[in-house]
C-alpha cells in the first residue's frame, strides 16, 4: 500500500496540524497492515528459529540516515508483525495476555497521538477528571465506599506501591534511628503461590532478607486461615511486626483465589494491613454469575487490579486500589515546579510511584462506553464454563492428567499414559512446551507443582471452543508421543516432524 503523504528520511515528523494529511494516511497504512495481519494469520506465531530472529535485530543499522515512513512501515511489517505473537488466536494458551477491546484499541491511538500525561492537572485537564471518574467507579464496584486509587504500569508496580503504602503505615511516628531499627522488624505473610513480585518489593522496601514470611495453603493452593493465625502468633512472639499479609484473588499457577472473608476478618482482628492481588480475578467484578468468588474483597485495605489481563485492555492498563483514600497520600512527595504543597489542583502526582504516567484510563473508559462492563461479566462467564469444559476433556482423556483445581481459568495437566513413567513424563514437559513453541502451531506455559513440571493453559479468550482447545490439545500429545520414541535426539530437530 502506497501512502498519499510519506513521512521523509532525515527529519522529525512530528505529529502537528500541518503533518495531519501525513498523520492520517500513515496511520491508514499501519492499521490497513495490522488487519491484513489478523486476518492471515494461521497460527499464534511463526517457526522461524530463534537465532534467525536476533540476527535480524542485530543487523539493524539504527546508526544510518532514515529510510523515510513508508519504508519504515514495509520494514515494520515484515520484521515484527510477520512474527509478533497473536494472543488473539485459539491455539495461544501459554500466559496471562487476553484479546483485546477494540474500543480500546482505538483509544490506545488517541491517547499515543494526544500524548497525555495525567501527573498533573496542568497537562490533562479533563484527562484528571475522567481517570478519577475511572477509579471512583471501580473503588464502588469493589465495596470501598471511600475509597481512591491511581493507574500504574502493571501488577508489579500495584503490588510495590501497596506495600510501599502498608510500609509508611507502619513505620508512622517514627524517624531517625527508630524508624530504621523498626523497618527491621518489619514482616510481610503471603502464600507461597503468590506473585513474586511480593517478595521483589520486599527487596525494593529495604526490608529484612527473611522479611518475606510463607503461610501454608490447602491441597488447592489458597492460604490456610489456621497457618496464618499460628504464623502471626510466632511474628508477635519474635518481637517482629507484621507490616502487612498479601492474599492473591487468582494466583499466577494455580489461578485460585485465597478465603478473602477469613483472611480479612483475621487482619482486622490483629489490625493487620491487608494487600489482595487480584491482578488476574479482578475480571469477576463484572460478572453478576461470579462476583460471589471475590467475597472479602471490600474488606482488603489495598487491592491490584490488572485490566490488561482481565478486562481484555492492551498492555498497560493496571490500578492499584485503597479502601481509606488518606493511604494514598502517606506516599505523597512535594515539588514546588510540579505540585506544591500549596496547590489547589487536583495532582495526581500525589498518588503514583510514577511522575510522567500514560492516560491508560482511556482505554476502560472506551471498553465501559463503548461495550459496558456486563459485556465483560458476560465474557468472564464465557471464560469459565470453557474452562470448566476443558478440564472434563482433559479428565476424560486417556492419555493426559489433570493436576489441581482452579476458581478462574487456568488448567494444569501432564502427558502421561499409564505406561509412561513419572521420570520421562516430568522430562517431556519441558522438551514438548519447546518443540510446539518452535513450531508456532501451539503455545502453552510450564510450571511446577508440588515438585513436578507440568504444563499449563491459561484460557483468556472468551470467543475460544473447547474443539479448539481440544485441537491443541492433541498437538500437545501428539508432540510428546514423538518425543517419547526420540528421548536421546535433539528436540529441534524434531520441529519438523511435529508440525504436520
Amino acid at each position: 500500500m502506497t501512502a498519499s503523504h510519506d513521512v521523509l528520511p532525515d527529519q522529525l515528523p512530528f505529529l502537528r496540524g500541518e503533518s495531519s494529511a501525513a498523520y492520517d494516511a500513515l496511520m491508514a497504512d499501519v492499521s490497513s497492515r495490522i488487519a491484513q495481519r489478523l486476518a492471515s494469520s494461521e497460527a499464534p506465531s511463526t517457526n522461524t528459529p530463534q537465532r534467525e530472529l536476533a540476527e535480524r535485530a542485530a543487523h539493524l543499522d539504527l546508526d544510518g540516515p532514515g529510510i523515510g515512513g513508508q519504508a519504515l512501515l514495509e520494514e515494520l511489517d515484515e520484521l515484527f508483525l510477520a512474527e509478533a505473537v497473536w494472543y488473539h488466536h485459539p491455539a495461544y494458551l501459554s500466559h496471562l495476555n487476553c484479546p483485546v477491546d477494540l474500543n480500546a484499541v482505538a483509544a490506545e491511538s488517541v491517547l499515543a497521538a494526544v500524548n497525555t500525561s495525567v501527573d498533573t492537572y496542568d497537562q490533562s485537564r479533563i484527562g484528571t477528571f475522567i481517570e478519577r471518574r475511572i477509579v471512583s467507579w471501580m473503588t464502588d464496584r469493589i465495596g470501598f465506599a471511600r475509597g481512591d486509587g491511581v493507574f500504574t504500569s502493571g501488577g508489579t508496580q500495584s503490588n510495590l506501591q501497596a506495600l510501599f503504602l502498608a510500609r509508611e503505615a507502619a513505620l508512622t511516628s517514627t524517624s531517625g534511628p527508630s524508624r530504621s531499627v523498626r523497618q527491621q522488624q518489619l514482616v510481610i505473610l503471603t502464600s507461597p503461590q503468590s506473585h513474586f513480585s511480593i517478595a521483589k518489593a520486599a527487596l525494593i522496601l529495604g526490608l529484612r532478607d527473611d522479611a518475606v514470611i510463607t503461610v501454608a495453603t490447602d491441597p488447592a493452593g489458597r492460604m490456610d486461615p489456621a497457618a496464618l493465625r499460628r504464623a502471626l502468633q510466632e511474628i508477635a512472639g519474635d518481637g517482629r511486626v507484621p507490616m502487612a499479609v498479601a492474599a492473591t484473588a487468582g494466583t499466577t499457577d494455580r489461578g485460585v483465589i485465597d478465603p478473602l472473608e477469613q483472611l480479612a476478618e483475621i487482619c482486622r482482628g490483629q489490625r493487620v494491613w491487608l494487600h489482595v492481588d487480584a491482578a488476574y480475578g479482578c475480571g469477576l467484578l463484572a460478572s453478576a454469575r461470579h462476583r460471589h468468588r471475590l467475597a472479602g474483597i471490600e474488606a482488603a485495605r489495598s487491592v491490584t487490579l490488572d485490566f490488561h489481563k482481565a478486562w481484555f485492555q492492551p498492555v498497560s492498563s493496571s490500578a492499584l486500589v485503597v479502601r481509606d483514600a488518606a493511604d494514598l497520600g502517606r506516599g505523597a512527595w512535594h515539588a514546588d515546579y510540579l505540585n506544591p504543597a500549596d496547590g489547589g489542583e487536583p495532582n495526581q502526582v500525589d498518588k503514583s510511584l510514577q511522575t510522567t504516567r500514560r492516560f491508560d484510563a482511556l482505554k476502560l473508559y472506551a471498553t465501559l462506553r463503548g461495550a459496558g462492563p456486563d459485556a465483560v461479566g458476560r465474557a468472564w462467564d464465557a471464560l469459565l464454563e470453557l474452562t470448566g469444559e476443558v478440564r472434563r476433556h482433559v479428565e476424560d482423556h486417556p492419555e493426559l492428567d489433570l493436576l489441581a483445581t482452579s476458581d478462574l481459568t487456568t488448567v494444569l495437566f501432564r502427558w502421561q499414559p499409564p505406561e509412561v513413567s513419572e521420570q520421562d513424563a516430568d522430562a517431556l514437559v519441558s522438551l514438548a512446551r519447546q518443540v510446539l513453541q518452535e513450531s508456532g502451531r501451539v503455545m502453552v506455559a510450564r510450571t511446577v507443582l508440588d515438585s513436578r513440571p507440568c504444563m499449563k493453559l491459561t484460557l483468556l479468550d472468551p470467543e475460544t471452543t473447547v474443539e479448539q482447545v481440544a485441537e491443541s490439545l492433541e498437538e500437545v500429545c501428539a508432540c510428546a508421543r514423538i518425543l517419547h520414541r526420540h528421548r536421546a535426539g535433539a528436540p529441534a530437530s524434531l520441529a519438523e516432524e511435529v508440525a504436520p
